[in-house]
């Protein structure tokens, strides 16, 4: 049994979507080797080197540079870090840098060694909403490098039909191009209701991006501003990156109403998702969540922990949940059709209840991270990379 190694240009642990997914999916690589050596993201509270079991966590630690400076140094050290694995016989990447620097190794140059390319997002379409100023030269250079990565992988995994069929458009054909959606776990039994919970609240959970819509919820919670109902954030992003959607709080008159939580752990977010009226995922129409897609973790977490949804209703989201049976889908960036959707709701909770319960069957029976790992492993069993004796 060689080593592999699983690259992720992401903070791990952490509170958002992509270290969920990070935890879910390295535990079964490592069954196929030994070590599995997982490349990520850290700070100085975090150790530079540690070993789990079969997984053994090296950090990039370093601060201080612009994401795409760091970006680019993060490829060549998993290219390093490869290259000092002589028994390396699994490689996967999450991101087009760490697709880059597996790309670059001996082991996977030479052929000896698949390589899987794990595309969550593009950050040619990602990065102009979070950084306007992005030049075209420096975008260009972005989407040849994500072409690159693209025609080099083995494999090219995705978690949505829309990304699917926009990678397709981009010259990956169908024999390369997996379609693995994300997962959830359904608890056996419900988690205690948070101590400081108010006695009725809707939620929200995950990232604060634009394309997020969490300025969608707050104007949809002044529509609601006749019923008891509060609407509590879970939000996976420090308090300094929400400063902006507190001061439209403020200016909608719904401070009072909304509740902050920041960097909350999965087990809380559990609970918070358990004890709501309803799980919030009002995605905006961008490029990012149309033209790219996604496969919403928030959904797919709320759906099991039998909490009915009301989404913007996407094709992305259509994969995964089906409106008046998980919950409702509602046009996008539209406080007014939210409002009046959680409005229907509140007012008539067996609707919910029947709702959730389906939700939960059906992450049960189509959606759960076994489900998701499986298939994640009849990739690596077809490439014949790891032990396919595992």
């Amino acid at each position: 049994m060689g080593s592999g190694l699983y690259a992720a240009f992401d903070r791990f642990p952490s509170p958002k979507g992509a270290a969920t997914h990070l935890g879910a999916w390295a535990p079964t690589l490592a069954e196929r080797v030994d070590p599995l050596v997982l490349a990520v993201l850290g700070d100085a509270s975090m150790p530079g080197w540690q070993r789990e079991g079969r997984i053994e966590i090296v950090r990039d630690r370093r601060t201080g540079a612009d994401p795409l400076t760091r970006a680019i140094a993060f490829g060549r050290a998993v290219t390093a870090l490869a290259d000092r694995r002589d028994d390396l016989v699994l490689a996967q990447a999450r991101d087009p840098w760490g697709a880059a620097g597996l790309g670059a190794s001996r082991a996977v140059r030479r052929g000896d060694v698949p390589l899987v390319f794990e595309v969550n997002g593009l950050p040619s379409i990602e990065l102009p909403v979070a950084w306007p100023g992005l030049t075209p030269a420096t975008l260009a250079k972005i989407t040849a490098l994500e072409d690159r990565c693209l025609r080099s992988a083995d494999a090219v995994v995705v978690p949505s039909g829309v990304l699917a069929a926009l990678l397709r458009a981009r010259g990956v054909p169908d024999e390369r191009l997996h379609v693995i959606p994300n997962g959830a776990t359904v608890a056996s039994s419900p988690p205690p209701r948070p101590a400081d919970a108010p006695e009725r609240y809707v939620v929200y959970v995950g990232a604060v991006q634009p394309w997020q819509g969490v300025d969608v919820a707050l104007a949809a919670m002044r529509r609601l501003a006749d019923l008891d109902v509060a609407l509590v954030v879970c939000a996976a992003a420090p308090p300094k990156r929400t400063r902006s959607l507190r001061a439209l709080s403020r200016r909608l008159g719904v401070e009072d109403r909304v509740v902050w939580h920041h960097g909350v752990d999965r087990t809380e977010v559990a609970a918070w998702l358990a004890g709501a009226a309803a799980s919030l995922a009002p995605l905006r129409s961008g490029a990012r969540n149309v033209t790219q897609g996604c496969c919403p973790l928030k959904v797919l977490e709320s759906l099991a922990a039998g909490t009915p949804v009301v989404a913007s209703d996407l094709p992305a989201v259509r994969e995964i949940m089906r409106d008046d049976e998980h919950g409702r889908l509602v046009p996008p960036d539209r406080p007014d059709a939210l409002a009046r959707a959680l409005r229907v709701l509140l007012d008539h909770p067996e609707l919910g209840a029947r709702w959730g319960e389906a939700g939960r069957r059906h992450i049960a029976d189509h959606l759960s991270w076994r489900h998701s790992c499986e298939r994640l492993a009849a990739v690596h069993d077809g490439l014949g990379s790891g032990d396919v004796r595992a």
